[in-house]
Formats: C-alpha cells, sequence, structure tokens
C-alpha cells in the first residue's frame, strides 16, 4: 500500500531551513520520505505517537539525532508533514 506525503507551505520552510544547516543529512533524509511513502511502520522509522502538547502527531527518524514529526491519517493513506529538527527542536 502507498501512502502520499503532503507537503505544506510551513513545512517546506522548515526543510528549507534544516536541509540548509544539515547538507550531510540530505541522502538520510530522502531515504526516510521514500520509506514513509512506501510504508510508515517500517522498522528502520521507528514510528511512534507523540504525547502532551504534540499529541495526535507521530515521529519518525532520520538518524539517532534526528526526528521528523508527522500527521499521519491512515484512513486516507496520507501522510502530512509537520516538523523536521534535532529531538530537542521538534519536542519543544
Amino acid at each position: 500500500m502507498a501512502y502520499q506525503l503532503l507537503f505544506t507551505e510551513s513545512y517546506l520552510k522548515r526543510a528549507k531551513r534544516f536541509a540548509k544547516r544539515h547538507p550531510e543529512l540530505k541522502p538520510q533524509y530522502e531515504k526516510t520520505l521514500r520509506l514513509l511513502e512506501q510504508d510508515p511502520f517500517h522498522p528502520s522509522l521507528r514510528l511512534h505517537s507523540l504525547t502532551g502538547r504534540l499529541s495526535g502527531l507521530h515521529s519518525v527518524s532520520i538518524n539517532l539525532n534526528y526526528r521528523l514529526t508527522l500527521e499521519l491519517l491512515i484512513h486516507d493513506e496520507r501522510i502530512i508533514p509537520i516538523n523536521i529538527g534535532s529531538h530537542e527542536e521538534v519536542y519543544r
């Protein structure tokens, strides 16, 4: 089952800033997006739901230090990335 990534304007701005600060992570980031489209439950993504003020969102790992938060709409097979950054940046 393929999923559709839907990028908001605000996310694209965040992703662009992230790419400028971390060009070395581009291959890992692109791999993360491909895996999300193919199978958001792939073990290497470490998908988990968030709690507290981020309740209703999920997070996946780009690598051990960087995360991608997203809204995962399983019913419609849609994934909407919300934020990207380090663990501290994404979860504050």
